[in-house]
């Protein structure tokens, strides 16, 4: 594998190249989950987090108390700590529908989210619909190419149609959420969710793996930890621990390829 220094100069997407220098100045290839429901507790835990992650994932619908100023605040933070900010919506309608529902509504979400992700079950227009809105804002698409849920049906099949797509709109796809490296594209990100430092699954059907199996045997490039790090006495403590795995695999990886 190369380095992701070597990536970046491997894509002519900005945003790409951003990221990738970003990981290795930081030497961070972690993302954490704030799946949290009130505002106070997603700042404060990214204002704690921020400088061991490379990427912050959030869920801004779950929130029960939003408010405009929150996704300001979390630009602030990100800019203070430079981290990403990808929010996980999972877009899967029409194009026209997913414009009006990244640009509109009360999120607003093309306006300070840098990645958003979406299904491709809806064909290239889904991909179309998003780019019209977030590509001249210097924005980047991830596809949900597999998922780390029991009985998922993003099968192989399904996944080499995806990477299909990401190549035919390189210029906004940056890369996956997947379970594995899919790509060959050097240029292409690798995101794995559902990641623990011990395999198993939670009760409703979620599947963890190891760092070191995404990494090291997956070949994928940053991992989205969740619950392991919000969940923990010291967040902190627990982010930095997972930080110091992943670019340890990660550096394996890149001197063993």
């Amino acid at each position: 594998m190369l380095s992701f220094f070597k990536r970046a100069n491997l894509t002519l997407h900005p945003l790409a190249q951003k990221l990738f220098k970003l990981m290795e100045q930081k030497q961070s290839n972690l993302s954490v989950a704030l799946d949290v429901t009130k505002k106070q507790a997603l700042l404060d835990l990214a204002d704690r987090i921020g400088p061991e992650i490379c990427v912050l994932k959030t869920h801004i619908d779950i929130l029960e108390d939003y408010t405009p100023d929150v996704s300001v605040e979390l630009k602030r933070l990100a800019h203070k700590h430079q981290f990403y900010l990808f929010e996980d919506r999972k877009f899967a309608d029409i194009g026209n529908t997913v414009s009006l529902q990244y640009e509109k509504g009360i999120y607003r979400i093309a306006e300070w989210a840098d990645l958003v992700n979406a299904h491709i079950v809806p064909g290239p227009g889904i991909i179309e619909g998003l780019k019209q809105v977030g590509k001249p804002l210097g924005r980047g698409l991830l596809l949900l190419a597999e998922m780390s849920s029991a009985g998922a049906l993003t099968d192989s099949a399904y996944a080499k149609k995806a990477v299909a797509m990401a190549e035919e709109h390189s210029d906004f796809v940056l890369g996956f959420i997947s379970q594995r490296k899919l790509s060959d594209n050097p240029g292409m990100i690798h995101f794995t969710p559902g990641v623990k430092m011990h395999e198993g699954k939670d009760a409703l059907g979620q599947r963890y793996i190891t760092v070191e199996e995404a990494i090291c045997q997956r070949k994928t490039d940053v991992v989205i930890v969740g619950r392991d790090i919000t969940g923990a006495s010291d967040p902190l403590a627990a982010a930095k621990m997972y930080r110091s795995a992943a670019w340890e695999c990660s550096n394996k990886a890149h001197a063993f390829s």
